[in-house]
């Protein structure tokens, strides 16, 4: 608890102990109203000020005045015990809503907590002096030591350790890092002393970036939220209105009809009603419910903007994916090696074809060696045999076909289709999707390589997940070609396809699709943030996924996943999801039973103790609820 709170809790047991002693006490008269005016003072002073604040500042009608004219109306009448009791329970509901924030905000907290407030920096005689974040600029060598966390964005210099990433990603599974390697700011350093020289300054790292947006994120409030802002914006001075009439309008009827005015009757069934009417349970529980669904998400290493992108997921119908670095790793992976019948074999039986196949990926990661395209590095991740670059001449690279070099005074050809046409070599397109290199040594085809972006473990299963949760239809957009797009859509299970999209044509499908839509239908479309910046934007719902550093993914996403796990979207919309049914089940909870208990209350029915119920047990079983937003099953 904090302090504040602690003062109200002593404040909350004196008015309760006095209350309690003067029940039992014989005094009546004036001393009777002295005396339980210092437990009503004492619990309800500050809301006493705050209303007459609000009235001085013509900022009349909030719950403020509300329990202020009621229980000061109530002890007017003589209804001492009732009055004191409303502002003891107030008070009461008031300390469970500020535990209850103080919970949101501190989960929020873990996540402000990657921040450092120091950097290393060594001095000219080599020892380590601290110096503000803010003052390191681009180029500084800075030394994080085990147990400290990452201040500024970089690349490593010296050094090798490993990161824990959680606060960032929502993961526990440590990420190595070594010499030349990006590191980002945040992460908390585990085991080695690094060195790393800064990129950016402090105020444009990602750590500061991600606080930046969390931080913001209240300021975009969801219809909900505005929904109910409107609604107490007109619903308090009704109430108020409401409660005037009860008090006045039965009492001179009766008068005009010849009957006695029974009005103290009457205003207690007022102060009553204003009781009932105050809307704290809306008021608190929505927005607690929707900073908990933020800070729940936050804690998965899922960022949402605001509150309006949160309810939007929710009710997301059409989810549409990029491909590379999306619903694949975005790394070109050799998966099959096919030699020919024409490819010399050492030796027979599956011996002479394993041989065979380490023969003809030695054979094209030689004639690769000199290149740097990523087709090229696969080919040479994958031979087995250390590939000798003196025993390659004569390279020659062949624009847009491949290249041809000697290796061993052998001239091998690496490279597609049209290389093999140009060579005068005949050769077969195999029907597995993917990049294709062909292999030929002195004019004779050999064989061919398939080269494939592999798919993410997890993108089936995420497939399914949102399929599960009420998606109607799956769709990819990608560059690549038709027959690699369509393989990779049956594996993972989407419903449609579409291949060879420039940037440009990605945005009309969107908007082909966003003309699809019905009602309160929502798109979204998923990319990794880097080069999809106009579709994410054109969405309704933009997701940047694996933008762990990506400025691109932060800047034009509304929904940031900090690693690039596709599950994660699908535990975003079960976040979403829960949230809003929250919500709903505090709106019809709250309102249902306030409008029974102000018919009851008009009625005079319904005592000062039920219009107690009706407002604090109502907002703090409302508070309660929306507390539950803070935890989600990641199991979904």
């Amino acid at each position: 608890m904090t302090k504040k709170q602690k003062r109200v809790l002593y404040r909350i047991l004196i008015a309760f102990f006095l209350l309690a002693a003067l029940h039992f006490a014989p005094v009546t008269g004036w001393a009777r109203l002295i005396l339980y005016l210092v437990p009503y003072l004492v619990i309800g002073y500050d809301i006493l000020r705050k209303a007459a604040l609000g009235i001085i500042h013509r900022e009349i009608f909030d719950e403020n005045f509300l329990m202020a004219v009621a229980t000061v109306g109530a002890i007017l009448l003589g209804e001492y015990v009732e009055g004191a009791a409303v502002m003891l329970f107030y008070q009461v509901g008031e300390l469970f809503q500020s535990v209850a924030v103080g919970r949101s905000r501190r989960n929020i907290s873990a996540l402000m907590d990657i921040r450092p407030d120091s950097a290393n920096v060594e001095d000219e005689q080599g020892n380590l002096i601290q110096v503000d974040p803010d003052d390191v600029e681009i180029g500084t060598v800075i030394v994080v030591q085990p147990g400290e966390k990452v201040p500024i964005d970089g690349v490593v210099v010296a050094g090798h350790s490993t990161l824990n990433t959680s606060a960032l990603t929502g993961e526990s599974v440590p990420r190595s890092v070594g010499e030349a390697d990006d590191i980002i700011s945040g992460c908390v350093n585990l085991t080695g002393l690094l060195k790393i020289r800064t990129t950016r300054e402090f105020g444009e790292s990602t750590v500061s970036k991600i606080l930046d947006l969390v931080e913001n994120s209240s300021m975009k409030k969801s219809p909900t939220e505005n929904f109910i802002t409107r609604f107490a914006k007109y619903y308090t001075p009704a109430v108020c209105f409401g409660a005037l009439a009860v008090a006045v309008l039965p009492p001179v009827l009766n008068l005009l009809l010849g009957n006695p005015a029974a009005w103290g009757i009457w205003v207690i069934r007022a102060l009553t009603f204003l009781v009932i009417s105050c809307p704290c349970a809306l008021v608190v529980s929505i927005p607690l419910s929707f900073f908990g669904g933020i800070g729940a998400a936050s804690a998965n290493g899922i960022l949402v903007k605001g509150s309006n992108y949160l309810e939007a997921l929710s009710e997301t119908k059409y989810m549409v994916f990029d491909k590379t670095g999306t619903l694949t790793r975005g790394v070109f992976q050799v998966t099959k090696v096919q030699p020919s019948d024409n490819y010399p074999a050492p030796e027979a039986g599956a011996q002479a074809q394993r041989l065979q196949r380490d023969g003809l990926l030695y054979d094209a990661a030689c004639a690769e060696s000199y290149s740097s395209h990523p087709i090229s590095k696969s080919l040479q991740e994958a031979c087995v045999r250390t590939v000798d670059r003196s025993l390659v001449t004569d390279v020659e690279e062949i624009g847009g076909q491949g290249v041809t070099a000697l290796v061993d005074g052998v001239r091998v050809a690496a490279g597609n289709g049209k290389l093999m046409r140009t060579l005068g070599v005949s050769c077969r397109e195999p029907e597995e999707a993917g990049t294709v290199v062909h292999v030929a040594r002195d004019s004779v085809y050999c064989g061919y390589i398939l080269i494939s972006d592999v798919e993410k473990e997890q993108s089936a299963e995420a497939i399914a997940a949102l399929k599960a949760a009420g998606v109607k239809s799956t769709v990819m957009l990608t560059g690549d070609s038709r027959a690699v797009a369509e393989y990779t859509a049956g594996r993972l299970g989407l419903d449609q396809v579409y291949g060879e999209l420039l940037p440009a044509d990605k945005v009309e499908r969107v908007e082909a699709l966003l003309a699809q839509k019905k009602g309160k239908e929502k798109l979204a479309f998923v990319g990794d943030g880097i080069n999809d910046a106009p579709v994410l934007s054109r969405a309704d719902i933009g997701i940047a996924m694996g933008a762990l550093g990506s400025d691109a993914a932060i800047e034009a996403a509304d929904i940031v996943l900090m690693d690039d796990n596709p599950m994660k979207i699908a535990l975003a919309m079960g976040i979403s999801r829960k949230c809003l049914r929250i919500v709903r089940e505090n709106i019809v909870f709250a309102l249902g039973v306030k409008f029974v208990c102000l018919i009851l209350g008009a009625m005079g029915v319904a005592n000062m103790w039920m219009a107690i119920f009706a407002d604090v047990g109502v907002m703090v079983l409302a508070v309660l609820n929306a507390v539950r937003c803070l935890s989600v099953r990641k199991d979904g």
